[in-house]
């Protein structure tokens, strides 16, 4: 089935011969820029967002990048695509695969809608579907022991930190061959990265009256600009000035809630986290996560002449040696 062709160095607006640094650093700006929380057209951010993501799912991943090259630079953004000869043949643990194209036992493919990856990243990328179920009927077997299970189905659905955070209700829709079924998806607070949600008796069809199997849906938390996420924590890096880190402040952090001040103690040094409890996601028991703050103290890269004689004062003045 052919799709379009996704060009994921230019999403980012990077080269493709562009380092990891600069990915990371264009995600960020683009992430921060179309992030549906901030953007006045919510529907084209989330959109926009969306396709940020997987192409920063791509290109962060060294295996995942080396096998969208392997495709080559030739293909035009938008244009009619279809994978190459053999390209089914790499399993998931050879291609480390997340995306949404599931494929059972007998050969039977599934497509995935509304999980927030695109048609083109899930007949790259796509994982392969659990299934199990028969393979035929024998013979001489009663109705009850003819019945045979449904396979269950699997696929990737990409939520936001704000949804874990909150929960939300998505449409998903699994398409097989010409059938297409649209199911809402319970996303629970507090979901983590790799959990599985289960839709019961959504899978295939079973035979011989037997039950149809489960659909799952293997969360993949979507990358933020300014979190990254351990645990129920999250992670967020904040830059200081020498003399903030030396005298200590009162600073603004982002949170999932909005901006928070928290106190940045005197002789701070950079790398030193600081934990802010309870600002991070909610677990299981009904409490949360915390938010942890990575300090980096940051010189300025250019100072006035007034500044550089001040500079050159505290030089002569301090007895302080890193070195010592």
């Amino acid at each position: 089935m052919p799709v379009q062709y996704k060009d994921y160095y230019e999403i980012l607006g990077v080269a493709r011969g562009a380092s990891d640094a600069d990915i990371k650093k264009s995600f960020r700006k683009l992430a921060r820029e179309f992030h549906p929380d901030v953007a006045k057209d919510k529907k084209r951010a989330e959109e926009k967002f969306k396709e940020i993501n997987e192409a920063y799912e791509v290109l962060s991943d060294s295996a995942k990048r080396k096998k969208y090259d392997e495709l080559g630079a030739n293909w035009k953004s938008g244009a009619e695509f279809r994978p190459p000869s053999g390209w089914e043949n790499f399993t998931e643990q050879q291609f480390h695969r997340r995306g949404g194209a599931g494929q059972g036992a007998e050969g039977f493919e599934y497509r995935f809608g509304g999980t927030g990856f695109s048609d083109f990243f899930e007949q790259i990328f796509g994982s392969m579907g659990r299934g199990r179920g028969g393979f035929g009927r024998a013979q001489n077997f009663s109705d009850e022991e003819l019945a045979e299970r449904g396979r269950d189905v699997e696929g990737d659905i990409m939520v936001t930190l704000e949804e874990a955070a909150r929960g939300s209700v998505r449409t998903v829709t699994v398409r097989h061959d010409s059938r297409a079924e649209s199911h809402q998806v319970k996303i629970p607070a507090g979901v983590t990265e790799g959990q599985r949600l289960r839709i019961a008796g959504r899978g295939e069809h079973g035979s011989g009256g037997g039950a149809a199997g489960d659909l799952y849906l293997r969360v993949r938390l979507a990358r933020h600009p300014d979190f990254d996420v351990e645990d129920h924590n999250l992670i967020c890096e904040t830059e200081l000035a020498p003399w903030e880190a030396a005298l200590g402040a009162e600073i603004s952090v982002p949170t999932l809630d909005g901006r928070v001040n928290i106190k940045i103690p005197a002789g701070t040094q950079t790398g030193q986290k600081l934990r802010v409890r309870g600002r991070g996601l909610p677990n299981r028991d009904g409490g949360k996560g915390d938010l942890i703050v990575a300090t980096k103290i940051v010189v300025p890269s250019k100072i006035s002449e007034a500044e550089k004689k001040l500079w050159e004062q505290l030089k002569r003045e301090s007895k302080f040696n890193p070195r010592d």
